[in-house]
């Protein structure tokens, strides 16, 4: 594989929603998780703590997940941050993302059995073999999720660069009790997010959706 420059990768990664029934070797994936762990944070403080989900172990999560959204059980947060409604700007922008998604499907908005099933495919877990838990201890607060944050950024590029395809998923921490039961964790443990990950189907039509980003100006502001 030819070197990506770092334009490219950060240019190029998107959120992928279908993978290939193909697992990533250890030796690639022992690869772009030592390059996340060089990711920046606050005093070096590195609160990151994540779980990597293969195999049967992943199988049984995705079927407790599934389930669980099929039973009608609510989400359970660990995090759950008080909000004032988003601004219209925000608003349509998600709006946006989601009209390229079902553009790419040929789901209609109005037809809201389809966008339930395109829903359903994060807890699908986009068929991914693979699915990463990003936690941190109840210790750390608002501060350090953001050092978890740059970190998942940093492992993302990271699998762009070396042929993966990944998807941050706030679902995967819909039901954070099966996350902690499947690895042997204490309540302590408390997870964010979650990535799906794996090589890239590129025969599946919701894999064409291309979103775009704000303007330099609408999102920067430069002074001297």
């Amino acid at each position: 594989m030819s070197e990506m420059s770092f334009e490219t990768a950060v240019m190029s990664r998107r959120s992928v929603r279908g993978f290939q029934d193909k697992e990533v070797p250890q030796d690639v994936l022992n690869k772009v998780f030592d390059i996340a762990r060089w990711s920046p944070s606050g005093t070096n403080i590195q609160p990151w703590q994540t779980y990597v989900a293969s195999g049967v172990v992943r199988d049984t999560l995705r079927e407790q997940m599934m389930a669980a959204v099929k039973a009608g059980t609510k989400p359970n947060q660990d995090h759950k941050e008080p909000r004032k409604p988003l601004g219209q700007v925000w608003k349509d922008r998600r709006r946006e993302c989601a009209a390229v998604l079902y553009r790419a499907m040929d789901i209609s908005w109005d037809d809201k059995e389809a966008r339930g099933a395109a829903s359903f495919r994060n807890f699908e877990l986009f068929d991914a073999p693979h699915v990463a838990f990003l936690c941190m201890d109840e210790a750390f607060g608002l501060g350090s999720a953001w050092d978890v944050g740059m970190y998942a950024q940093t492992l993302m590029l990271a699998m762009t660069a070396n042929g993966l395809a990944s998807c941050a998923q706030g679902t995967m921490g819909h039901h954070p009790e099966l996350v902690r039961e499947a690895f042997g964790l204490g309540p302590e443990v408390k997870v964010l997010f979650g990535l799906s990950f794996g090589y890239e189907d590129t025969s599946m039509q919701v894999n064409t959706a291309h979103t775009e980003r704000a303007a330099l100006g609408d999102t920067v502001t430069f002074r001297r």
